[in-house]
């Protein structure tokens, strides 16, 4: 079931939407498991929502206790959305992970954008790439899911006066993850993180979908 045969409107126990979800197999899937994390999760709200998609992600319904929301990261995400504003990622495997429907934001890689100058002082790739863009991540969304390096970064861009609209910040490991995502909390921007080593891609790009499909939701 494609997002134009669903309808538009709130993702209730009623009605849902996947904008995945190209088969009609493929959208009862999808249906049945959101069922099943609204019953185990609750269904109170944008936040509840995130943490249903997040679990869905890793197939684990713990990882919605993990989930950590701080200065309203989803009226913000959408306002950003609404302006059209970039969307830039740690890693290539999260830049394919968004979804692309629904909205105008391009979605890049700090990857492609990284500057030998960056590379000299034995950063990794992700920070690197981060550093180069520098000012352009003013007002721009970042997800981040696999570097926490990219994130320490971020968080060092802060100090020197950037500003993301909105950082979806959710590393994993046992280097530096939890630490960076701790940090990331401390900062006064919105932004959706989990706590501890647990993480990755599946769940930065479970929480800025699901932000995306509110996007949706919301119509013209």
């Amino acid at each position: 079931m494609s997002k134009e045969s669903s309808p538009r409107e709130a993702t209730t126990a009623s009605t849902y939407i996947d904008l995945g979800a190209d088969t009609e197999e493929g959208y009862c899937i999808s249906s049945r498991s959101r069922q099943l994390a609204r019953r185990t999760i609750g269904d109170d709200g944008p936040e509840d929502r995130i943490r249903q998609r997040c679990s869905i992600a890793v197939g684990d319904f713990a990882m919605g206790d993990l989930m950590r929301f701080r200065n309203g990261p989803v009226e913000a995400g959408l306002e950003a959305l609404r302006e059209g504003r970039p969307i830039f990622t740690d890693i290539r495997m999260v830049q394919i992970g968004i979804q692309k429907k629904g909205h105008h934001s391009r979605v890049e890689c700090a990857l492609d954008h990284v500057s030998d100058e960056h590379l000299k002082n034995g950063s990794t790739r992700t920070s690197a790439g981060m550093l180069t863009l520098g000012n352009d991540i003013d007002g721009s969304i970042v997800v981040i899911g696999n570097a926490p390096s990219s994130l320490l970064t971020l968080c060092t861009l802060f100090d020197r006066g950037v500003r993301p609209a909105l950082v979806v910040g959710c590393p994993v490991g046992f280097v530096n993850a939890a630490e960076s995502k701790e940090a990331l909390r401390r900062l006064d921007l919105p932004s959706v993180s989990n706590e501890g080593t647990r993480g990755g891609t599946p769940v930065a790009v479970a929480a800025l979908n699901e932000i995306i499909t509110m996007f949706v939701e919301t119509g013209p």
